[in-house]
């Protein structure tokens, strides 16, 4: 019987699997989308970020949330993403953090969105708008009310992605070098007061002006201005005010609830691995609760030894000051919406979203601490 060779027969059998098997692979991988393509290797790649702020560096609250964002994001990813955070002048000016990330100069930035009104009138929205939401209510606004799709659409065409980035809390009035009793003492006033309350300051008889947090003091104890709002008093007591103003005011009714910002350059987000990005995202609203977590437990030492040791006067400014001070808000509000369909937009989101939260927190919130202060029967 002739023998038979099979050995050409299963190579080209073997060779032939091979070939389907790469097919299927290559069809298969087509499949996944370029971002699932990326993982494996994006995995492995490592990425160098640099972070400016218009604080000063690892500043008590506003300076060490983009610290601890960066911290975050380093520890969850294995170290494939490290951020490296700067102060205030160290790589670009306080007031320049916009445009610096925006042109990519830097990956992301840190700081409050009402800086930039001159660019984006409507940004005020995001950081505190007069006798408007608090901390709470913002939060909840922007993340399950709509506010950050609103937001992502006006900085969208500067090639930014912005995230909440830590709140403040309801603020201090400011630091004046006089008392303020009545409207008339608001008349020529000298005051570092930003955004919508700078504007109301100014339609009130004062001068608004806009002056980075490390150049306060220096202002302040020469009469540049006359008085100043900056945070409350854990951040006024590391600034040293009491050390150059008599006189300390509350409540915030320009800063109800400050809302910091993390901008993130688009590009640069986009080149991240889907996880990657996650986790930024992640980390950015954890440094956002925690910024609000560390106000609340610092402002009542604080506050408490600017009065026991160092004798500040704390003052409630008169209501008819207040009236008048809201009644100027709600004219430039309206003004500003009439004339801007951008900002209108917003603002008729944010006023929808605070008649309904105000409606339920006047029986919840409000009802809670009026019942607070109620005395005990014996």
């Amino acid at each position: 019987m002739k023998k038979i060779n099979w050995y050409p027969a299963v190579i080209l059998g073997l060779l032939a699997l091979l070939v389907i098997t790469f097919a299927v692979l290559v069809a298969s991988r087509a499949a996944l989308g370029p971002q699932q393509q990326y993982t494996e290797a994006g995995a492995q790649e490592r990425y160098h970020w640099k972070l400016v702020t218009t604080w000063p560096k690892n500043f008590p609250g506003l300076g060490r949330a983009p610290e601890h964002f960066a911290r975050e994001v380093a520890v969850m990813s294995g170290g494939r993403l490290k951020i490296k955070v700067y102060g205030a002048g160290e790589l670009v000016p306080a007031l320049g953090v916009f445009s610096a990330v925006s042109e990519g100069a830097a990956q992301m930035g840190h700081g409050a969105a009402y800086y930039w009104k001159g660019k984006i009138p409507a940004a005020q929205f995001f950081t505190a708008v007069p006798f408007g939401l608090n901390a709470q209510e913002m939060n909840g606004w922007l993340h399950h009310g709509g506010g950050l799709e609103l937001w992502e659409a006006l900085y969208e065409p500067f090639n930014l992605i912005p995230l909440a980035g830590g709140s403040t809390g309801v603020q201090m009035a400011g630091w004046f070098n006089k008392p303020i009793n009545s409207v008339e003492d608001l008349q020529g006033l000298k005051m570092r007061i930003p955004g919508i309350g700078g504007e109301v300051l100014n339609r009130a008889g004062g001068t608004a002006v806009t002056i980075p947090g490390g150049e306060l003091y220096t202002a302040l104890q020469t009469g540049v201005i006359d008085a100043t709002e900056w945070v409350g008093p854990y951040n006024d007591l590391a600034f040293g005010f009491h050390r150059v103003a008599e006189y300390y005011y509350y409540p915030g009714w320009h800063e109800p609830g400050s809302m910091m910002e993390f901008i993130v350059n688009k590009k640069a987000f986009e080149q991240l691995p889907e996880d990657l990005q996650e986790i930024v995202r992640v980390a950015a609203r954890a440094a956002n609760q925690d910024m609000l977590d560390e106000y609340t437990a610092r402002n009542n030492r604080a506050l408490k030894e600017l009065v026991e040791e160092h004798g500040v006067k704390v003052r409630r400014l008169p209501d008819d000051v207040l009236s008048h001070l809201k009644a100027i808000n709600a004219e430039i509000l309206r003004e500003s919406a009439a004339q801007d369909p951008e900002f209108d937009r917003v603002y008729q989101a944010f006023k929808a979203f605070e008649q309904d939260v105000k409606a339920y927190h006047q029986i919840s919130e409000e009802a809670y601490y009026q019942t607070r202060e109620l005395k005990e029967n014996e």
